[in-house]
């Protein structure tokens, strides 16, 4: 087992199946994540393929939980998960406008909320949270020091990202 633990979902795509082998070349162990297993081949034995539909709340959190148990708690969460439809506000129809939601917000949320409880550090969540789940987790003070740089001329390249910051 890797010192750090990568889930990548959508990684039957081009973009997904990239991230998870140069996350595993770089040392991670790598759970692959798809919801068709045809797009999970061709992935070097390191990585972990896993067929889940992330867009379903209750799956998503199945898959962390079941990961983290085999593997270890997450240190790094990428969601590679997208759809485009060409168009504007004025020819979205109704069908297109919940395939955007589902597929682009859905996977995102679902499972940074399945990963989060394994990563925050807060006087709120340490109430909330086992002692061992918040080992792991990052100080305020930490993030802060992330959002610091997020706004600092420094960052200028970082645009229209989300860099989630919650622990070792």
């Amino acid at each position: 087992m890797s010192a750090k633990m990568a889930i990548v979902a959508g990684a039957g795509g081009a973009l997904g199946h990239a991230t998870a082998v140069t996350l595993a070349a770089a040392g991670f162990t790598v759970v692959a994540v798809d919801r068709s297993e045809r797009g999970l081949g061709g992935f070097p034995g390191s990585v972990r393929p896993e067929v889940a539909d992330a867009t379903d709340p209750a799956a998503a959190k199945r898959l962390v939980d079941r990961q983290a148990g085999e593997v270890g708690p997450p240190d790094v969460l990428v969601n590679t998960i997208g759809a485009f439809r060409p168009g504007d506000a004025l020819t979205t129809t109704a069908g297109t406008l919940p395939l955007m939601i589902d597929v682009n917000l859905g996977p995102a949320l679902w499972l940074s909320q399945a990963v989060a409880p394994q990563l925050l550090d807060t006087p709120a969540n340490r109430a909330t949270f086992p002692a061992g789940v918040m080992a792991r987790a990052a100080a305020p003070e930490a993030i802060a020091g992330v959002i610091a740089f997020l706004v600092s001329d420094a960052a200028a390249p970082v645009s229209g990202a989300i860099l989630p910051a919650y622990g070792a």
